[in-house]
C-alpha cells in the first residue's frame, strides 16, 4: 500500500495551521476542500481561522514547549506555518520526525524573519542581483552608512512585513527617526536595520512561485506576474498581469526558481522583485501567500491558497490565468473594533449594491480584529476585465463604494 493511499485509508489527513488570521481562514478553507481536516492554531480565541476549523487550539505559539507538546498532542500529518512569529525551534525538532512533515521548511521561516540573513543567501551565496544594501545595529553605525553611501537610502527593519517601519533618508537629520521608526516597527526587537540604495525602477513585482515535489524529483511553477502599489498603509491595490518584457520575464524566473530551491520545501512563495527595463533586482521573499496575491480570487483558475494546499498535500497544481484581474485590499485601522453593520457609515446593503453594480467586481468584507499581528484586512475589491487596466478602474471603483461604509 502506498503512503498516500495508508493515509486515506486511516481516514482525514490533518493539518495544523499556525496562525489563525484572515489569511489562515482563507487557507484553513483550501485544505478543507481537499478533504483535509484542521487545526487552527492561534495565540488568542476566535481567530478568524477559528471560525471554519475543526479543532482549535490557543497557546503562545513562540513557546517552543507549548507548540512541541501541542503537535505531540494533537498528530497533525503536516504543521504549516502562516506565520513568523512561531518557535522555530521546535519546528526544526518536528522536523525530524517521520510522522510529521513542517512547511515552510524550518529554515525559510526562521530566514522570514531574518532579512539580514536571507539577503546575504540571496546576493552573496546565490549571487542574485540587489540594490546595493548594509545593515547597521546603531544609530551611529547608520549614520556611518548614510555617509558612506549618500542619499536617498531606504532604511527599514531586518524582520518586518512589507513597508512596516520603513523610512527614506534624504539628508543626514533623518537618520535618528529613521533609526528609532524601523527598530520600532520590526515583529522582533532585534534592534538591527538594513539600509538599501534607492533604485530607479518602473516597478515592483510579486511573482506567485509554487514549489512541488514528484516522481521526477522537485519542480517549480509561475503564475502571472502580480503588478502591486500601495500607497499608504491602509490600502493595497495589486493587478495581473504585470507586463514584462521577454528578457525582464526569463531573469524573474531564474531569479525565484534560484531562491525558492535554495529554501526548499513544498508550497507558494510569493518572491518580490524590483523592475527596470530588462534589469530585475530581487527584494524579499515570504514562503507562504501573501497579499498581493489576493488578486488570485478572481484572475486565476486556482487561487495562491489552493495552490499552497495543493502544494503541500503532494496533489497536482496549475497556474493558469483565467482573466486579467485587480484587487484592492483596505487595512483595518489600529485599534478598530468589530463591525456589526450597524455603526456609522452607510447601510451595508445600499453600499454593496453600488459596490457590486460595477462590472465583473466581487467583494469580501471581514469583521476586523484588534489581536492580529500582520495587518487585519477590511475589505477585499477585486474585479475582471479584457485588460488589467479596466480591471484595476473597476477594482477602485468597488474599493470607492465600500469606503462609504464608515
Amino acid at each position: 500500500m502506498t503512503e498516500r493511499a495508508a493515509e486515506s485509508a486511516a481516514g482525514p489527513v490533518s493539518v495544523m495551521l499556525l496562525g489563525g488570521g484572515d489569511r489562515s481562514r482563507e487557507l484553513a478553507l483550501a485544505f478543507q476542500r481537499l478533504g483535509a481536516e484542521v487545526i487552527a492554531v492561534d495565540r488568542y480565541a476566535g481567530a478568524p481561522a477559528h471560525g471554519v476549523a475543526d479543532r482549535t487550539a490557543v497557546i503562545t505559539m513562540t513557546d517552543a514547549e507549548a507548540l512541541t507538546a501541542l503537535i505531540d498532542e494533537q498528530k497533525p500529518r503536516y504543521v504549516v506555518a502562516d506565520g513568523g512569529s512561531v518557535a522555530t525551534d521546535a519546528l526544526l525538532a518536528v522536523a525530524e520526525r517521520d510522522d510529521v512533515e513542517v512547511f515552510p521548511t524550518p529554515r525559510s521561516t526562521r530566514l522570514s524573519l531574518d532579512g539580514e540573513g536571507l539577503r546575504k543567501l540571496a546576493a552573496d551565496e546565490l549571487g542574485l542581483p540587489t540594490a546595493p544594501f548594509w545593515f547597521a545595529g546603531s544609530v551611529t553605525a547608520l549614520a556611518a552608512v548614510a555617509q558612506h553611501a549618500g542619499f536617498p537610502l531606504v532604511v527599514k527593519p531586518v524582520a518586518a512585513a512589507p513597508g512596516e517601519g520603513e523610512s527614506v533618508l534624504l539628508r543626514s537629520e533623518d537618520v535618528e527617526p529613521a533609526w528609532e521608526r524601523a527598530v520600532a516597527g520590526g515583529a522582533l526587537s532585534l534592534q538591527r536595520v538594513i539600509a538599501e540604495t534607492v533604485v530607479d525602477v518602473d516597478f515592483e513585482v510579486t511573482l506567485l512561485t509554487v514549489r512541488t515535489v514528484g516522481p521526477a524529483g522537485p519542480a517549480v511553477h509561475f503564475c502571472e506576474p502580480i503588478g502591486h502599489h500601495q500607497p499608504d498603509g491602509d490600502t493595497l491595490e495589486s493587478w495581473q498581469p504585470q507586463q514584462l518584457s521577454p528578457a525582464a520575464l526569463d531573469a524573474a524566473k531564474s531569479i525565484a526558481a534560484r531562491i525558492v530551491n535554495s529554501l526548499g520545501g513544498r508550497g507558494v512563495f510569493a518572491v518580490e522583485l524590483l523592475v527596470r527595463g530588462d534589469e530585475v533586482y530581487f527584494s524579499d521573499v515570504r514562503p507562504r501567500p501573501g497579499d498581493s496575491g489576493l488578486v488570485t480570487l478572481r484572475s486565476q483558475r486556482l487561487s495562491e491558497f489552493e495552490l499552497h494546499a495543493r502544494a503541500i498535500l503532494g496533489l497536482p497544481v496549475d497556474t493558469i490565468m483565467i482573466s486579467p484581474g485587480a484587487c484592492e485590499i483596505g487595512y483595518a485601522p489600529d485599534g478598530a473594533g468589530d463591525r456589526d453593520g450597524d455603526g456609522e457609515g452607510a447601510p451595508v446593503r445600499l453600499v454593496l449594491a453600488d459596490a457590486l453594480a460595477v462590472a465583473e467586481s466581487d467583494v469580501r468584507l471581514f469583521p476586523h480584529t484588534t489581536h492580529a499581528d500582520a495587518p487585519s484586512w477590511r475589505t477585499v475589491s477585486t474585479a475582471t476585465a479584457q485588460d488589467p487596466i479596466v480591471a484595476r478602474d473597476r477594482a477602485r471603483r468597488v474599493a470607492t463604494a465600500l469606503r462609504r461604509l464608515g
